[in-house]
C-alpha cells in the first residue's frame, strides 16, 4: 500500500526527531503521513479514521502537547515521563494505558526496555524506553492488511504487542541453544570455573527475563477477558493467540531456568563424586603402604626375643609374609573398588 503524503502537513513545521511516525489511516486503510500540529484537524472530522503516533524517548513537551489532544490522564502522563513501569493495564474513561516489557539483545547481552501505549477510539500512540526494536514492521504488516485497520486502532496495538512477543522468541532459543551447547561440559569430571560461572549468568538472564516477560501474560489476559469497545470481539480473538505466545515463552523460560538450576546441582555432584573417587585410591594407596611399614617397623624395635629373630630363612619368611599381606590386601581393594 502506498503511503500519501498530507498536503496540508506543509503548513505545520515537522515533527521532532523523537517522533518515528505520526500518520492517520482512514478506513479503508489508505495512510497520511502528518505533523503533530495536525493532529486536531484529523480529530475534528469523524469519518472513521486513526492516528497512530510512535514515539521514542519523547520529551515532556511532545507528551504534554499529546495529552492535550487525545486528552490523556495526567497519571497515564507521568507514567509515561518516568518509564521504569510494571507491566499493567489500565483504563481511563474512554482510553486505556498499557506498559508492555521489550528485550533486545544488544552486545551479545540481553537489555530491557519498556513500550508504553495510549490507545483511544480513534488513536493509537506507542512511547518506547530503552532497548526497543523498532515497529515500522508492525505498521508495514497492517498496512498490506486495509480489511483488518477498519477495527480501529486496537488491531494496530495487537500487531505491536504481537512484535513485542515475538522479539522475546530469539532470545529464548539462543538460551536453549547455549544450554545444549554446555551440557557435554557440565557432565564432566573435572571442574572449570568457565563452565559454572557460564552457567550462573545464564540463569541469572533467564531469572532477569522471568521477571519482565511473565506479568506480559497478565496484560494480554486482562485485554482478552476486557469487555472495553475499544478492543472489539475480532481483535481479541489474535490477542489471544499473542497470549498463548506469551504463555509458551513463559513456560520455556520456566522449563530453561529448573534445566540450569539442575545442571550446576549435577555439575557439583559429579565434581564431588570424582574428587571421592580419588581420595579412595589415595587411601587405598596408603593402606597398601602402611601394612608394609607397619610389619617392618615392628622388627626395627631393638627387642632381643621377637619370632625368628635368629632364624636361617626369617628375613625371607619376612619378605613372603609381607607380599602375602599386601597382596590380599590389593586383592581386597580391587575387589571393592577402592583401587
Amino acid at each position: 500500500m502506498r503511503a500519501m503524503d498530507d498536503p496540508a502537513a506543509t503548513a505545520h513545521p515537522p515533527n521532532p526527531a523523537c517522533v518515528v511516525n505520526c500518520a492517520v489511516y482512514a478506513k479503508d486503510g489508505t495512510r497520511r503521513n502528518i505533523t503533530l500540529d495536525a493532529i486536531s484537524e484529523v480529530l475534528a472530522h469523524d469519518d472513521g479514521s486513526f492516528v497512530w503516533i510512535g514515539l521514542y524517548e519523547p520529551d515532556d513537551t511532545i507528551l504534554e502537547k499529546l495529552q492535550e489532544e487525545f486528552g490523556l490522564h495526567d497519571l497515564a502522563i507521568e507514567d509515561a515521563h518516568t518509564a521504569h513501569q510494571r507491566p499493567k493495564v489500565e483504563a481511563y474513561g474512554n482510553s486505556l494505558f498499557l506498559v508492555a516489557s521489550t528485550a533486545q539483545v544488544v552486545e551479545q547481552k540481553i537489555a530491557y526496555g519498556e513500550t508504553h501505549v495510549f490507545l483511544g477510539p480513534r488513536y493509537l500512540v506507542t512511547v518506547r524506553h530503552g532497548a526497543s526494536l523498532s515497529y515500522a514492521p508492525a505498521r508495514a504488516r497492517v498496512e498490506r492488511e486495509p480489511d483488518m485497520l477498519a477495527l480501529g486502532p486496537s488491531y494496530g496495538l495487537y500487531a505491536v504487542l504481537d512484535a513485542i512477543v515475538d522479539d522475546y522468541l530469539p532470545i529464548v532459543a539462543e538460551f536453549k541453544a547455549t544450554l545444549l551447547a554446555l551440557e557435554k561440559d557440565i557432565i564432566g569430571e573435572s571442574f572449570e570455573r568457565a563452565i559454572v560461572t557460564r552457567l550462573y549468568d545464564l540463569k541469572r538472564e533467564l531469572t532477569y527475563m522471568r521477571v519482565n516477560v511473565a506479568p506480559m501474560q497478565d496484560v494480554l489476559s486482562q485485554l482478552v477477558r476486557s469487555s472495553s469497545p475499544l478492543v472489539p470481539e475480532e481483535v481479541r480473538l489474535y490477542l489471544r493467540d499473542v497470549l498463548d505466545h506469551s504463555v509458551r515463552v513463559n513456560e520455556t523460560v520456566d522449563v530453561l531456568r529448573d534445566m540450569l538450576g539442575t545442571a550446576l546441582s549435577v555439575n557439583q555432584a559429579l565434581v564431588t563424586q570424582a574428587q571421592g573417587e580419588v581420595v579412595k585410591k589415595l587411601a587405598g594407596w596408603a593402606a597398601l603402604l602402611a601394612a608394609p611399614t607397619l610389619i617392618t617397623s615392628w622388627y626395627g624395635m631393638n627387642f632381643v626375643h621377637m619370632p625368628e629373630l635368629h632364624g636361617r630363612y626369617s628375613y625371607v619368611v619376612l619378605i613372603g609374609a609381607v607380599a602375602a599381606v599386601v597382596g590380599l590386601l590389593y586383592a581386597y581393594l580391587k575387589k571393592v573398588r577402592w583401587l
